[in-house]
């Protein structure tokens, strides 16, 4: 074989690895579970939005790639990851040890507390054993919410689980539930910003144990797509950079 024909097919080989590796990160496809405003949500005309969803966009952008969103229930979204139906998961998904057995996480991009919600006339100061004993609990169904009010008050109070934060709400109007333990942003939107009902925070915020609320929320990828993770991990390092991740957490948390 002539030395030109050697350096036309190394040529050929280089060309291939580039449009194979063009390819793997073309059209990713990006899973989100809705209606958490203000994390991930719809605008009356049915377009997809929030903070997760802006964020999501501009990352995309920053890497150069063609993002689409997919709708999934919380339920099947990991094992949906593993089936290929999608390449990544962002949707407030909880940094944990028990999540990093089954996915690849980026850097955290948001670390938000978790708080415990009530009417306003509800008299509990601090919950705990004593004040949640006899209580009904909403949760959302396989969250670390869940874990953590099922393992710490499960044996005292009745632990409601919901798919969605809307189910719980309407739960919470009717007075099916006397108290519910979520992400502080989305208890914030749906029960201290609704129009519904009058509602408040109750005790403190809650970021510990770390078993529980991990290290913040991260995108998930299958455990072998570590470029398409460090891709995201750098693209997010620039725009806390120049300044965009700024102005996207503000539109939803202010300054």
């Amino acid at each position: 074989m002539t030395l030109k024909k050697i350096l036309g097919l190394g040529v050929l080989g280089t060309a291939m690895v580039a449009a194979t590796a063009s390819a793997e990160v073309r059209d990713i496809r990006i899973a989100v579970d809705v209606p958490y405003e203000p994390m991930e949500y719809r605008t009356p005309d049915g377009e997809l939005t929030g903070f997760d969803i802006d964020l999501g966009d501009a990352l995309c952008a920053e890497v150069g790639i063609q993002c689409e969103w997919v709708v999934q229930g919380w339920d099947g979204i990991i094992p949906g990851l593993m089936a290929r139906k999608y390449d990544a998961i962002m949707s407030s998904m909880t940094i944990n040890d028990q999540r990093r057995e089954q996915v690849l996480f980026s850097d955290p991009y948001i670390t938000p507390p978790s708080a415990w919600f009530g009417p306003a006339d509800n008299d509990i100061e601090t919950p705990d054993t004593k004040a949640l004993k006899g209580m009904t609990i909403g949760v959302q169904r396989g969250t670390l919410q869940d874990n953590y009010a099922t393992d710490l008050y499960g044996s005292v109070a009745d632990v409601n689980r919901y798919a969605t934060a809307d189910d719980m709400v309407l739960d919470m109007d009717s007075g099916r539930l006397d108290i519910v333990f979520l992400d502080y942003p989305i208890g914030k939107s749906t029960l201290l910003d609704s129009d519904a009902g009058n509602y408040k925070v109750i005790g403190e915020m809650i970021t510990e144990p770390k078993e529980y609320f991990g290290d913040g929320f991260g995108m998930a990828f299958r455990q072998r797509d570590e470029d398409l993770a460090n891709a995201f991990n750098e693209a997010l390092a620039t725009l806390k950079d120049n300044g965009t991740y700024d102005e996207i957490h503000a539109t939803y948390f202010g300054e």
